[in-house]
């Protein structure tokens, strides 16, 4: 059984059935620093999520674009579950 078969459409190139689609906005995530205060949004690129063996040592962190300062803040469950869906990656702490 062909591809176009199951799918019901035959006689279709992929590039036809892809033609209407259009790209996909990147996730952008709500962020501040404590540091100056500024308030920005980000890309899942520009953070980082460390998953520590307890809640205590799960954290977020990323740099601040308006003054440069390394932040660091706590990551619960709902914040590692948006995180993790959005794309940002994560490093898993091993502890001995």
């Amino acid at each position: 059984m062909s591809e176009s078969s199951v799918s019901g459409v035959r006689g279709m190139s992929v590039a036809a059935a892809f033609a209407g689609m259009r790209s996909v906005a990147p996730v952008v995530f709500k962020a501040g620093c404590p540091d100056c205060r500024g308030s920005f949004e980000l890309t899942a690129n520009a953070l980082r999520l460390a998953i520590g063996a307890t809640s205590r040592s799960t954290f977020y962190s990323f740099t601040c674009p308006d003054c440069g300062a390394a932040v660091r803040k706590p990551a619960g469950e709902r914040i590692v579950e948006l995180l993790t869906g959005g794309g940002v990656r994560t490093l898993r702490l091993h502890t001995p």
